[in-house]
């Protein structure tokens, strides 16, 4: 590179530093989102129990006799106080830990960064807080309960996101939550950031493959090569891809080009720093790891929202095992009775972005009834990829009347429990007819598949293929908690009028 030409580079990559710098302020003193107050929550209230397990240790007459004179004065005239100043610690704590990042996903940095980033935030609370009460001259707050508080904090907060992010990179490798990422250009940078990618599976990306920038080109550069950049969204949507790298030069046209179709798909697009002058210059930079990235388009995923989502999934699931556990142990009792075969029904479904799990269910057929389906394929009355037929020969006795009350789905509560379905959502398909999807169709597949959803409240005993799939995507696009707790309300009273078949 000329001597001009880096000049420029460095030129532009200090501006894009400086940009990078006021973009975070912005963000600092923007809106809190859901996830962040949620977040924030967690820490405040941390905070607080560090204190009164300080307090508790200080307080002991075992650890401090009363004869104490501090803890005399303590005792007489710094409990409230000390109180005011554990809430004036828990604040600084938040502030400092929005401000040093770690209410961002914790996903785009690394474990040990993350405890740092912890250390630094507490440590930087704790002097803030001796620093207020030297000013205030609160003489009467036990600095030995400031201490303790601050390294209990620290111990509570540094265990806390450990297990937190040990539970997220379990379910990273278990394929949950994953994103899926594909490569435009397989250079030396593309190799480099799919070699980053993969070494790092605890960050949940998945490598889908490389696309071509030749768009004459008819066979792949290689066998990772998936396509060229004409078909690039278009594969990116098939295979449920999350985010397009670009790591290769290209025409800005061309970039732009993607960025437009990937924004109505919701994918996200970015691009090596330094490769693309002018195509993102207010955008920060951000880390994927230790590899630096800058987002064209950036898709506004409501984590705060599905957090919620999930606790009350978990939770209504938890309830509901607990109070219906006895009636499914007669329920078992009856199908065992009634006719041979296992209890329950094991069938692999298609969840979120394809993901294949096993979905569990009470057993209302005869056991060798998916093979009978072959046979009775002429006698489907839905319409299109939907198979159901009215007086099916497969159905059991028992199975007749766990399905008109819908009794035969309470096993799913396991799968509600465990993250591969949620209460509400759209239902979850066979392969079979995902493989008959279009590609507008998979916008189901965005969401975790649920027990109840739009469809089952809405049009159950409708026929049409097209209604099903548009109140399914109906949903996907104006999901919100209220909207859930409507259906679920409703599901109550299609359950009680036996409307299942």
């Amino acid at each position: 590179m000329g001597t001009l030409d880096y000049l420029k580079q460095a030129t532009i990559s200090s501006q894009r530093r400086q940009l990078a710098r006021e973009q975070e302020r912005g963000r600092l003193f923007a809106r809190p989102s859901v996830a962040i107050m949620v977040w924030a929550m967690l820490d405040f209230l941390s905070a607080m129990l560090a204190g009164f397990i300080a307090f508790r240790i200080r307080l002991n007459p075992v650890a401090a006799p009363t004869a104490d004179p501090v803890l005399r004065h303590l005792e007489a005239a710094a409990p409230l106080v000390s109180i005011a100043y554990l809430l004036v610690f828990s604040l600084y704590l938040v502030v400092f830990s929005r401000i040093y990042g770690l209410y961002r996903p914790p996903d785009v940095r690394s474990g040990l960064n993350e405890q740092r980033l912890t250390v630094q935030a507490t440590l930087t609370s704790g002097l803030m807080l001796c620093g207020t009460l030297y000013v205030m001259k609160e003489y009467a707050v036990s600095r030995v309960v400031v201490a303790l508080t601050i390294f209990i904090t620290l111990a509570l907060l540094m265990v806390r996101r450990a297990i937190e992010r040990k539970m997220m990179q379990r379910r990273f490798l278990q394929g949950r939550e994953t994103r899926n990422v594909l490569i435009v250009g397989n250079g030396r940078v593309g190799q480099a950031l799919r070699n980053h990618l993969q070494a790092l599976p605890h960050m949940g990306f998945r490598f889908m493959g490389f696309i071509s920038l030749d768009e004459e080109a008819e066979e792949p550069e290689n066998a990772q090569c998936i396509g060229n950049i004409r078909s690039c969204v278009l594969l990116a949507r098939s295979l449920f891809v999350d985010e397009i790298y670009f790591s290769t030069p290209a025409d800005k046209q061309t970039v732009i080009s993607v960025v437009e179709e990937a924004r109505v798909h919701g994918i996200e697009v970015r691009v090596v720093p330094d490769l693309y002058d002018g195509l993102a210059w207010n955008a920060p930079v951000e880390f994927i790891g230790q590899f630096p990235t800058i987002p064209l388009h950036q898709r506004q995923f409501p984590r705060g929202a599905f957090l919620l989502k999930r606790g009350l999934d978990i939770f209504l699931s938890l309830w509901a095992l607990l109070v219906i556990s006895p009636f499914m142990v007669v329920i078992a009792l009856l199908i065992r009775l009634d006719s041979p075969g296992p209890v329950f029904y094991r069938a692999a479904r298609i969840g979120r972005k394809g993901r294949t799990f096993t979905c569990v269910k009470f057993r209302t057929m005869v056991a060798d009834a998916d093979k009978l389906r072959q046979e009775l394929a002429d006698r489907n009355e839905r319409d299109g990829i939907l198979f159901k037929m009215s007086n099916d020969p497969r159905i059991t006795r028992v199975g007749a009347w766990l399905r008109k009350y819908s009794l035969d789905e309470l096993p799913q509560f396991f799968n509600v429990l465990i993250g591969d379905m949620s209460l509400v959502g759209p239902r979850p398909p066979l392969a079979v007819e995902v493989e008959k999807y279009d590609l507008s169709h998979l916008r189901r597949l965005d969401v975790l598949p649920g027990i109840t959803g739009l469809w089952q409240v809405e049009a159950r005993q409708d026929p049409s293929f097209d209604s099903y799939i548009s109140l399914d995507t109906a949903y996907v696009e104006n999901w919100n908690l209220v909207l859930d707790l409507r259906i679920l309300a409703r599901t109550v009273g299609v359950v009680l009028s036996g409307t299942g078949s």
